[in-house]
């Protein structure tokens, strides 16, 4: 089992897709990146957290590599706009990839110059180590609220 962070705009459709993939176990949204282990929705929001919205993803590496996980990331939502996706602005919207350790952070590097070759080196996406990842805590009490 491997996990894999990531951040591309609001976490609600990006783990609804990551959801769907073969090989990926369990999803869940959260944040990533900021100055603190624990924050709220409204703390984010604020812009002075620094925290990125994420998904977190527990994956089978036998069925499904993080390069093919890297690849839908980049297939999903626009890796070129800085701190937005669709309407949300923010830079808690921003396009970046959380790596655990060394393998994910080269896997990361080698497929970010792919793909700028494709985006005509227009990436904005970032690579940087994990940090101060918590749970959107609020969030998953509703979702267990919503279903009892």
């Amino acid at each position: 089992m491997e996990i894999a962070i990531l951040a591309l705009g609001c976490f609600w459709g990006p783990e609804i897709k990551f959801g769907k993939l073969q090989g990926i176990n369990k999803t869940e949204v959260g944040y990533c990146g900021g100055n603190s282990n624990k924050t709220s929705y409204k703390e984010v929001c604020s812009g002075n957290t620094n925290h990125a919205e994420v998904v977190k993803i527990d994956f089978d590496n036998k069925i499904i590599s993080y390069e093919e996980i890297l690849n839908f990331f980049f297939d999903i939502h626009d890796p070129t706009t800085i701190n937005q996706q669709g309407p949300d602005f923010g830079s808690q919207y921003r396009s970046e990839i959380f790596y655990i350790d060394n393998n994910q952070k080269n896997i990361a590097e080698k497929i970010l110059i792919e793909k700028n070759k494709i985006f005509e080196g227009k990436i904005v996406t970032k690579i940087s180590e994990v940090k101060n990842y918590c749970k959107a805590e609020e969030y998953h009490q509703k979702y267990l609220e919503k279903k009892n």
